[in-house]
């Protein structure tokens, strides 16, 4: 009682599953969200259904259960082996580096770094994205142009046999500096909004409720800065047709004008938001639970 435990949460190694975990948590929450902002990003000739249209059109047309069509998908692409993982390891990875080499951890650096890893992430995270575009696009299009795909394997599968494993590149470049601009924006906004909240107001920075605020202005920043990178992502995964980002943006820009920049920005930030919160506090919530098994461990040593 009253000691202090040698194990601090500086000092502590983590294990680099925990980003993958954590947001395959979270994603259970946004998946419906992130189905209905890629249902309205695709909609063509700069259609301009609302979120509670697309909703209510989702539920009409398909069912309830249509709002985790492709979550098979999405958990792998989040998960320990692709781009929640590779994203939150290597992002905790360099900041370590950096503050053993008394690299000072400010906002630009850590957005570099954060950047990297989301730019990383994001290439390891890229067939299992375009397989979750297919599948939550495809109840949207007319029947005869459905691929009705049952699994994820059944949509890798049919990927391949109709354009080729080449088509597992489709938005590759795009998709991993949109990873990357949305790594920065979360993880590095995050630790500098926590850092600012725990300086302003006083408040212990492992306080849930400064831990939420601080998650909360990330995916504000990261939804904002990332919009239009996202709207071409989408286009371009979720046709089969061979299109290039110049040719997506004139096209879209002929349509509809710069309003396109900000297709899906609602739900966008519906999910985007939660999900935010939800990764990064479970993450929290993984490293405090890991601090307390190895206090208990070095108790039980002693």
């Amino acid at each position: 009682m009253g000691g202090q435990s040698t194990y601090s949460s500086s000092s502590i190694i983590y294990p680099k599953w925990f980003g993958g975990s954590a947001s395959c948590m979270a994603v259970l929450v946004s998946h419906p969200l992130d189905l209905i902002k890629v249902r309205m990003q695709m909609e063509p000739g700069g259609a301009k259904a609302g979120t509670c249209t697309s909703c209510i059109r989702i539920v009409r047309g398909e069912g309830i259960l249509a709002f985790y069509n492709g979550l098979i998908l999405t958990t792998l692409t989040y998960s320990t082996v692709t781009y929640g993982s590779v994203r939150i390891g290597l992002y905790e990875t360099l900041k370590d580096k950096a503050k053993a080499n008394n690299f000072p951890a400010s906002p630009p650096v850590l957005g570099v770094l954060a950047g990297i890893s989301g730019f990383v992430g994001g290439i390891f995270g890229n067939a299992s994205d375009i397989g979750n575009i297919r599948m939550q696009n495809d109840g949207s299009l007319p029947p005869h142009l459905r691929r009705n795909y049952r699994h994820v394997f059944d949509a890798w599968s049919q990927i391949n046999r109709q354009e080729g494993w080449k088509a597992f590149g489709q938005g590759l470049w795009p998709n991993a500096f949109r990873c990357g601009l949305m790594t920065s924006c979360q993880l590095a906004s995050y630790d500098s909004f926590r850092e600012l909240l725990a300086r302003t107001t006083g408040i212990d920075d492992n306080s849930p409720g400064l831990q939420v605020s601080a998650s909360f202005l990330a995916a504000l920043v990261a939804t904002t800065l990332c919009s239009p990178i996202d709207v071409i992502k989408t286009h371009l995964m979720g046709s089969s047709e061979k299109q290039g980002i110049l040719g997506i943006i004139k096209g879209l820009t002929a349509t509809e004008g710069a309003r396109w920049i900000f297709r899906g920005w609602t739900p966008s930030f519906v999910r985007l938001g939660p999900q935010t919160i939800a990764t990064l506090v479970l993450l929290e919530q993984h490293k405090r639970i890991f601090r307390g098994l190895k206090e208990t461990t070095q108790a039980i040593a002693l």
